[in-house]
């Protein structure tokens, strides 16, 4: 395969992969919003998302990883990263 075909392939997975994260987000958007009108509180919400994303990621690539992942999230955190609405200034 040339470095070109490789690219290539490399850019439409990448299309893929962030097809998929649109819907995944549309899907999540979905079932947040549903279950805040049957009276679920965003905050208890948050945490068993939380939860289940954390466990799944567990599950998926083990403890160690995870935990790697979480000690960057304050900074993440800090840097904006996860605020939609905010303006920096």
């Amino acid at each position: 395969m040339t470095t070109t075909t490789a690219l290539a392939v490399s850019a439409k997975e990448e299309t893929i992969i962030a097809e998929k994260k649109r819907l995944a987000l549309a899907y999540l958007g979905e079932a947040w919003d549903e279950a805040i009108a049957e009276g679920v509180d965003s905050e208890i919400l948050a945490h068993a998302a939380l939860f289940t994303a954390l466990a799944n990621l567990v599950t998926t690539y083990g403890e160690r990883p995870v935990a790697d992942l979480a000690e960057t999230l304050a900074r993440r955190i800090m840097a904006l990263e996860f605020s939609v609405d905010s303006t920096v200034q």
